[in-house]
């Protein structure tokens, strides 16, 4: 056993304090800590000049196991997620086999579990092999030892009105959410990135805005219509802000996420046709992102997901209209949430907790997680560095995957210690070994 001292935290603007971990629990805040208990180990971990924050909670990750492990597996994908300070990711459904089954969401718990560097919560797929045409098995992955609460097709759109209807009502029955990947399929066939002047300059097929908000108009209407709980994944324009903003003000219970890769990077970086830049749904004009901004700082966005998507190099590494889309995301989450929103005094760190752990916890119905730093709370933490910044290697990366879209960037802050029910998962910015993880 090891309880764990942490030193001169500065806990969400307040004054710097020493926290004492004990039992997987925050023991103490204060300067008069504890004295160690006999026969366990007492370590100290130094956060002078550090921001604690409560560990991060990701609504939006791809692990791509089962199925896809020469892309990414629940251990590498749960590393990459302790590396960028989160403690919790929820694993979305379009696995092979699809997680549509108690059976599969299971698996992927189980193995969340092993890893043992952040917990995982599996999300189950709305439809049947995610084709759009009967429900999954939402009342079985709900009672199963996953205990899923988020269902989404994500990566497809659930595009018929009926069947989504179906799916709001249904989940209401266990307080359940549906996800949804806002995209109408006839207006995005072969579709390549946004439509506009540039796609036309380009000559690449173009991804109109209203393919986004035509879905979320209809859900948020459907979802007022049965008194159901709707999700909007992956927010991308300033008309898919404003629905949102109208939904809310209308009492409709709808929450909504955006990117990292969305409140920075525009469209204009598809000129270099490099397919790192090809993501779904694709990345919008400086409108688009200034709109997202304004959207997050006011509440209309609730949280930021990073959406991470790991592909392996030969799905990335060829032309355009071949590669896959997706980012991966999860280690470099954070300094983009501080260089878009809390550097340019859009939002606080208190927000930035907000909006990264305890919304995202409350949203997935992850009650152990998103919780304040407070005494008695579930020692779920992360250390982090505000003050300086690093240059992204892909390389360096603790992903089995390389396509980071921030390559030779270099981002503010830094992630010092992750800390997971009381025990460290990443000290000095770098994994702890598996075998004291595990232990």
């Amino acid at each position: 056993m090891t309880d764990y001292l942490i030193l001169g935290a500065t806990i969400l603007g307040a004054d710097p304090a020493d926290l004492v971990l004990r039992d997987g629990v925050i023991a103490s805040i204060g300067a008069d800590t504890a004295a160690p208990r006999d026969g366990v180990e007492l370590r100290t971990i130094d956060a002078t000049g550090l921001i604690a924050l409560p560990g991060l909670v990701d609504l939006h990750t791809h692990l791509r196991e089962p199925g896809r492990e020469d892309a990414e597996t629940v251990h590498t994908g749960s590393q990459a997620a302790a590396r960028g300070g989160f403690t919790c990711v929820h694993a979305m459904a379009n696995t092979d086999p699809v997680a549509d089954t108690a059976g599969v969401v299971e698996q992927v718990f189980r193995l969340g579990r092993e890893s043992g560097y952040c917990d995982v919560q599996p999300i189950g797929a709305v439809t049947v092999g995610l084709g759009g045409e009967r429900l999954a098995e939402l009342g079985a992955m709900a009672d199963s030892a996953a205990g899923v609460r988020v269902f989404s097709d994500d990566g497809r759109c659930v595009h018929d009105a009926v069947l989504m209807r179906r799916a709001l009502e249904y989940v209401k029955a266990f307080d359940g959410v549906i996800a949804q990947h806002a995209q109408e399929p006839r207006l995005t066939e072969g579709a390549q990135m946004n439509e506009g002047r540039l796609s036309g300059e380009l000559g690449l097929t173009g991804w109109p805005a209203v393919a986004e908000e035509a879905i979320i108009a209809r859900d948020v209407l459907l979802a007022e219509h049965v008194g159901s709980r709707l999700h909007v994944c992956h927010l991308s324009t300033r008309g898919s802000v404003e629905i949102v903003r109208w939904a809310k003000s209308r009492g409709i219970d709808v929450t909504a996420e955006v990117t990292p890769h969305h409140l920075l990077l525009t469209d204009d970086l598809v000129r270099s046709y490099d397919p790192i830049f090809k993501v779904n749904p694709p990345l919008r004009t400086a409108d688009d992102v200034e709109a997202v901004r304004e959207g997050l700082a006011d509440g209309t966005i609730d949280i930021v997901a990073t959406d991470h998507a790991p592909h392996p190099m030969e799905d990335k590494e060829c032309e355009w209209s071949a590669a896959a889309f997706g980012m991966i995301g999860l280690e470099t989450a954070l300094s983009i949430v501080q260089q878009t929103m809390v550097d340019t005094g859009l939002i606080g760190w208190e927000r930035v907790a907000e909006a990264m752990s305890a919304l995202p916890a409350s949203i997935g119905r992850v009650a152990s997680h998103g919780r304040p730093i407070a005494v008695g709370e579930p020692a779920h933490l992360v250390l982090y560095d505000p003050t300086t910044s690093r240059e992204v290697r892909p390389v360096d990366t603790a992903s089995l995957s390389r396509n980071t879209p921030y390559a030779g960037r270099e981002l503010p802050g830094r992630v010092v210690a992750t800390i997971l029910a009381g025990r460290p998962t990443v000290l000095d910015g770098q994994l702890v070994p598996d075998r004291e993880v595990l232990s």
